[in-house]
């Protein structure tokens, strides 16, 4: 039998996905042992033991001077300014998307701008909207949707530009009016695929946060990450990296959940 067409069971499927994450774990507990035999006051590869400890005061100890649990907090900071800005990505993206895709006009007027807009590297904006809108929650969120949502527009016109022209042209036959069209025909298939590119801009998302919050805020978890970094310690810092990617992961997870249970159709159409 081929390679290709060779299919992993359910257990050796696991065994599989699980494979690369034992490989690394057993990789860093390897080189984290050498450098700790060889000097116990290493940082730069903690124990797991190190980093649990550093999690557990931050998460379940309250600050001497606030009395917050920092872990927590800067947990509910980077989410959200992180759900603020993408669900104003995602819906500047739905609106603009849909309209350059169905509206010839609309496509004449906004395709190349929104299409330059989204080659602009969102990052050398940053000092500018510090100046213009402060170093507030404005400036944070505003990196996030000028880095996602011009992407998420284009993608989404694409994917209107795919349907099938004979699907609008039945629906004025049939009398329908330019936005009946639009919410009947075009925005239920183009939904699934506004949450894919949502999907994809998770990523990019969480880049644009940590650096806004590493040069100016005082809570978030990019902000600490920057900030314990000048003690060296890496004990917080890899954690942080760590919940950073879960969080990432759930909500990519979450968001193919109500894919899947809200468009049950898409993924049968994508298959075939």
């Amino acid at each position: 039998m081929r390679l290709l067409n060779r299919k992993p069971t359910r257990g050796q499927e696991l065994a599989l996905i699980a494979l690369p994450f034992l490989l690394t774990a057993a990789v860093y507990l390897v080189f984290s042992a050498l450098r700790l035999a060889d000097n116990p006051n290493d940082k730069l590869l903690p124990s797991p033991a190190a980093m649990v400890e550093a999690v557990r005061t931050l998460a379940f100890h309250a600050d001497p001077r606030t009395g917050a649990y920092i872990f927590w907090v800067d947990t509910f900071a980077s989410l959200q300014r992180l759900f603020v800005a993408l669900g104003l990505a995602t819906g500047l993206a739905l609106v603009i998307g849909l309209a350059i895709g169905v509206l010839p006009v609309m496509r004449a007027l906004l395709h190349d701008f929104v299409a330059v807009v989204s080659m602009a590297p969102p990052l050398a904006l940053l000092p500018i909207l510090f100046i213009a809108l402060g170093l507030g929650e404005a400036s944070k969120i505003a990196l996030i949707v000028i880095g996602c949502a011009p992407v998420m527009i284009r993608d989404l016109a694409l994917r209107v530009d795919e349907l099938p022209r004979e699907q609008f042209l039945k629906a004025q036959t049939l009398g329908a009016s330019t936005w009946q069209i639009v919410l009947r025909v075009a925005l239920p298939q183009m939904l699934p695929r506004l949450i894919d590119s949502l999907r994809l801009s998770l990523g990019p998302a969480w880049l644009f946060l940590i650096a806004a919050e590493a040069i100016a805020s005082d809570s978030g978890l990019g902000y600490r990450i920057f900030l314990v970094r000048r003690y060296l310690a890496m004990d917080t810092i890899l954690p942080y990296v760590a919940w950073i990617t879960l969080l990432a992961f759930v909500s990519d997870a979450a968001l193919r959940f109500v894919q899947a249970r809200a468009f049950p159709w898409f993924a049968a159409a994508r298959a075939s």
